[in-house]
């Protein structure tokens, strides 16, 4: 079995967009704190909070998206990949958290009737926070696309959910600029933290899916039956299994060939059928078992009441 490692353009990609995404963060956070406690704007304070998070969220994925791609080793024989899933639920639960203070915190501005001052400012900054984070968003996006990494895709639904807070924040504060009534301020932040937690949930679902080794994609279950298929030395196949681990994926099955094969031809040749897999789904890891067609499908029928060893099948 030939290991397939993220090429080495992809890991540079993945580390560029972690990094972007957390200058960018760093740089956003201080600002926003800065204005937020120089307006008093729930609203400003809130998504500054919300950056602040966002800091810790994306140094975690800069740090996973390199241990990420590491060969296995003895510890690890199977790699690293699934320390991506892991980042996104910590960063999920960071916005849970970011959320949860976003909340708070309107809810007493509410309760002692606080409204911002210097609204221009407020108004200022969540402006250049949305056009800075949209920016952001369609580059993490397309690299975390392109490596089909966890970890950035946490991270660009983070920055996504930066530009839904600071819209939304934009709107209260533009809103008590021309109303002078300060209540939309927090109440604009209660619904920024209801686009948060909906973003934190999306995060957390997709990492689960990977941690509990659910199955790839049909289109890419049927890329890899498309192989077995498709190569005239394959005569049956069976217990095609496949995962997500970060973003690698994993691929094995049971091949069946001709009963007179040596046993230096079927190495061979299902070493060609591991390399069209791999061809078919970059980034991944395949291992395949190989059987003798008649031998195994009379095991089958007599044992498990499988087909008759007379054509190509799916046992």
């Amino acid at each position: 079995m030939a290991v397939s490692e993220i090429e080495p353009i992809a890991r540079t990609e993945k580390v560029a967009a972690a990094r972007l995404s957390l200058l960018s963060n760093a740089v956003l956070t201080v600002v926003k704190l800065t204005i937020g406690v120089l307006t008093n704007s729930v609203g400003v304070l809130s998504d500054g909070a919300h950056s602040a998070s966002d800091v810790m969220a994306s140094a975690i994925a800069l740090y996973t998206v390199r241990e990420a791609d590491r060969p296995p080793d003895e510890e690890h024989p199977y790699g690293h990949g699934k320390m991506e899933s892991v980042s996104a639920l910590l960063q999920a639960l960071l916005l849970f958290s970011a959320g949860s203070y976003i909340v708070y915190e309107a809810v007493q501005h509410l309760l002692h009737h606080e409204g911002p001052q210097r609204v221009d400012w407020g108004i200022g900054i969540m402006l250049v926070s949305a056009i800075v984070n949209t920016v952001i968003v369609r580059i993490v996006s397309r690299a975390a696309e392109r490596t089909e990494s966890p970890s950035l895709h946490a991270a660009a639904q983070d920055h996504r959910a930066d530009v839904y807070t600071a819209v939304g924040v934009l709107t209260g504060l533009i809103l008590v600029r021309l109303t002078g009534n300060s209540l939309f301020d927090p109440l604009l932040a209660l619904c920024v933290a209801l686009v948060i937690f909906r973003g934190a949930w999306h995060v957390v679902r997709d990492a689960m899916r990977t941690l509990v080794d659910r199955s790839l994609p049909d289109a890419d279950v049927q890329a890899v039956q498309k192989v077995f298929d498709n190569d005239p030395n394959v005569m049956g196949y069976h217990k095609v299994r496949t995962r997500m681990a970060g973003s690698t994926r994993h691929v094995d099955a049971h091949v069946m060939m001709d009963d007179d094969l040596t046993l230096l031809r079927s190495h061979q040749l299902t070493e060609a059928l591991e390399l069209k897999v791999r061809e078919a789904l970059p980034h991944s890891v395949v291992t395949l078992h190989t059987e003798p067609f008649h031998a195994e499908c009379a095991h089958q029928q007599a044992e498990h009441g499988g087909p008759p060893p007379d054509e190509k099948t799916k046992v």
